[in-house]
């Protein structure tokens, strides 16, 4: 049995019974006005973070989810796309698009603006989507990725980079992991399946998108998730794991190379009103501009003593350098 069919298994059993917690932390339930989520969706809550950002989805964006666990975060997406098949969610498992088809007539039980015609449910793989290339703005995924192995995951980014329009966003959370984790880990079929043993260093998580061709990256959270440790996993040390939010945009790409955010700052504390590097950034003085990683090196590199860098803090919200 391969990992995937590991994966369609346990998800299979997660949709007839649901279990609160089976692989992450969940998600945040977002209070939004008019907004009521089902206790059953809540129970069906298999997520690491968040996908949802109402800065993503202004002027009625086209949307596509990716394993759609209970259709918690479709209905938040319908929330701000309220058209006939608006949002597309995906799943492999045929008993998840069941689930999240009964759990769509509760949805609409309880909110009078919503109407299970808003989501459009298709079977299908990540890594053979059943969407057109060039047709989606926002497109997300769950604590999903981390499970694929390396080829499947290069498949599966490729898929999301195929169907997003020119600079549409990929919006994720994935858990990920800075240690190393030995063969025994990465090869446990059940353990890849929980969200445990895929997890990739960011470095790495980053590198594989913009491998696909994303120019512009932002890293918009990152969080405590999970430990290993040797009493009740095959490992000699213990194992921490964090879950990041990540935004990867369908930019073209820099003739420099990518642009990754990671929670940078600059401050121009010098004698002018402002320091103007000629290539495109102005830092006012005493205000924090937010650059990404490449402009940071850049910036130091000219080895003045009047620009204070900031440390990454992995959360970036928008504005600064690009």
């Amino acid at each position: 049995m391969s990992y995937l069919n590991a994966t369609n298994d346990l998800y299979k059993e997660a949709a007839l019974t649901p279990d609160v917690g089976l692989c992450c932390t969940t998600n945040p339930i977002w209070e939004l006005p008019g907004l009521k989520i089902p206790r059953i969706m809540q129970e069906m809550n298999y997520g690491c973070g968040s996908t949802v950002h109402a800065r993503d989805l202004t002027n009625n964006p086209k949307m596509l989810y990716v394993g759609v666990g209970g259709g918690m975060e479709l209905l938040q997406f319908s929330y701000f796309n309220r058209q006939k098949a608006g949002v597309i969610g995906v799943d492999v498992v045929d008993e998840m698009l069941e689930a999240s088809r009964k759990n769509f007539i509760e949805a609409e039980a309880q909110n009078d603006w919503f109407k299970s015609e808003f989501v459009d449910l298709k079977k299908g793989d990540a890594m053979n989507l059943p969407v057109e290339d060039n047709s989606i703005d926002v497109a997300a995924q769950n604590c999903l990725f981390n499970i694929f192995k390396a080829e499947d995951l290069k498949k599966a980014i490729e898929e999301m980079y195929r169907v997003l329009k020119p600079h549409g966003r990929l919006v994720m959370s994935d858990p990920t992991c800075e240690q190393p984790m030995n063969d025994e880990l990465r090869n446990d079929d059940r353990l890849r399946a929980l969200c445990l043993s895929g997890s990739l260093p960011i470095a790495d998580y980053v590198k594989a998108l913009t491998d696909a061709g994303f120019g512009t990256i932002e890293i918009r959270a990152r969080k405590p998730y999970r430990i290993l440790d040797p009493k009740q996993y095959p490992t000699d040390q213990l194992i921490y794991i964090e879950s990041i939010e990540v935004a990867a945009i369908k930019d073209p790409m820099p003739s420099d190379g990518p642009c990754v955010f990671t929670g940078k700052a600059a401050i121009y504390y010098g004698e002018s009103d402002y320091f103007d590097d000629k290539v495109g950034h102005i830092l006012l003085k005493n205000q924090p501009l937010a650059i990404c990683d490449k402009t940071a090196r850049a910036l130091q590199a000219l080895g003045r003593d009047d620009i204070y860098f900031s440390e990454s803090t992995f959360h970036y919200d928008g504005g600064g350098c690009c």
